[in-house]
């Protein structure tokens, strides 16, 4: 049964598939999706991209996955990354195979540019195993040359029949958790391509309209043929494809579908770590703690709860306000700046009199009223759990190795 919307259209029936712990189609809340601008390669900047991307609205996160160096980084970013992670592959089939080996949650495939059936099934194949989903991601702009050429040009027809035809070899191989794009930059084109797909299939459908340039037409394109669909049933997850800083597009995204009444709105912004072997604490009873607390009060805040020193300021920078668990302590840290180093029982106390400190005082007044020991100490405890607990808690090296031999095995 299609989940009713406040439009007199229901939700388009579709399968449902996982994305890591994001479910989409079959009824699920619309997902928010962003691309990281960093290179994947640069894992602490990526990993900050990607929580500030949590942090504005994103469920889900793309990064590109373009050579060797950006797999070993995958491998390094997913186990702390708060969303799932999902590999952009183009042109090598090898790249897929890697990301897979990296713990990725989800492919994105561009069917126009990684062309032979033979390495498509055997990514499909791969991905079935492991219980990884794969997105089609049709681009009106890449399509197989055959197709411009059979239909005249980029029309809804040839979109979808790229689409279709890819979805075809993931059946001959058993594969069928599956989604799709048929994303163009003119608006009427990924309307209509999008309605004929939602008649061809019930596969979960993944909205976009492609590189709709910087804001405000980017934001305006984007609205028109996402929240159009939108408004008919169609589409289960979505991206703003903008010329402008990734944090725009999750808040974009988040924004339109409370709008819409696709999600609901919320007061406090509370992110948080998935936890790893070096986290010190419960994560996530100390978040719900934080989250109880502070929703009471009604703060217009974003906070975060982070399992460790070694990361959680700098992965949590662009959170108004946070706490990273270190040897029995907790570091209070505003902007990714540490304030105050407070007892490990007290924790969630303090950190709700800080919350609202802040939103009394303002970021720089707080900043000013720091701690002036806080940030050596807590660059003693960080060391200390880095010597107990080692640099690779998340064994991300066994897999860097696993992809370099993969990559070495394939290019033999």
């Amino acid at each position: 049964m299609a989940r009713q919307t406040g439009f007199s259209k229901p939700r388009r029936d579709s399968r449902q598939i996982m994305v890591g712990k994001v479910a989409v189609g079959g009824g699920a809340p619309v997902s928010v999706q962003s691309m990281t601008t960093t290179k994947t390669s640069d894992v602490e900047g990526t990993l900050a991209q990607i929580y500030a991307l949590y942090g504005a609205g994103a469920d889900i996160v793309r990064c590109t996955c373009n050579d060797a160096e950006a797999a070993e980084g995958l491998a390094r970013i997913v186990p702390r990354s708060p969303v799932p992670i999902v590999a952009d592959v183009h042109f090598h089939y090898e790249m897929a195979l890697a990301a897979l080996e990296a713990g990725v949650a989800c492919l994105r495939l561009n069917p126009g540019n990684l062309r032979k059936p033979a390495e498509i099934k055997l990514v499909a194949s791969e991905a079935k195993d492991r219980g990884v989903p794969i997105r089609i991601g049709v681009n009106a702009g890449s399509l197989h040359p055959d197709l411009y050429e059979k239909y005249g040009g980029a029309v809804p027809e040839a979109l979808v029949e790229s689409a279709l035809y890819e979805l075809s070899l993931f059946g001959e191989v058993g594969f069928e958790d599956v989604k799709i794009s048929v994303k163009a930059s003119s608006v009427p084109l990924m309307i209509e391509s999008y309605r004929m797909l939602a008649e061809a299939t019930n596969v979960p459908l993944h909205l976009g309209v492609t590189e709709a340039g910087p804001p405000p037409a980017g934001l305006i394109k984007s609205s028109a043929g996402i929240g159009t669909l939108l408004a008919e049933g169609i589409g289960d997850t979505i991206r703003y494809s903008l010329t402008a800083d990734p944090i725009e597009e999750a808040k974009a995204g988040r924004q339109l579908l409370e709008a819409l009444g696709l999600r609901d709105r919320v007061g406090l912004d509370l992110i948080a770590c998935p936890s790893c072997g070096r986290t010190e604490i419960d994560v996530i009873s100390v978040a719900r703690q934080v989250q109880d607390a502070l929703e009471k009060l009604k703060l217009p805040i974003q906070v975060a709860v982070m399992g460790c020193v070694v990361n959680g300021p700098g992965e949590a920078r662009e959170a108004d306000l946070g706490i990273a668990a270190g040897k029995h302590k907790g570091h209070l840290f505003i902007k990714g700046k540490i304030i105050r180093v407070v007892p490990e029982e007290r924790m969630v106390e303090e950190l709700v009199r800080e919350a609202q400190n802040l939103a009394k005082e303002g970021v720089e007044a707080r900043l000013a009223a720091a701690d002036e020991n806080a940030a050596r100490e807590a660059e003693m405890d960080r060391a200390e759990l880095l010597e107990l607990k080692g640099s690779d808690v998340n064994n991300s090296e066994t897999k860097v190795s696993l992809i370099r031999k993969r990559l070495a095995e394939e290019g033999s």
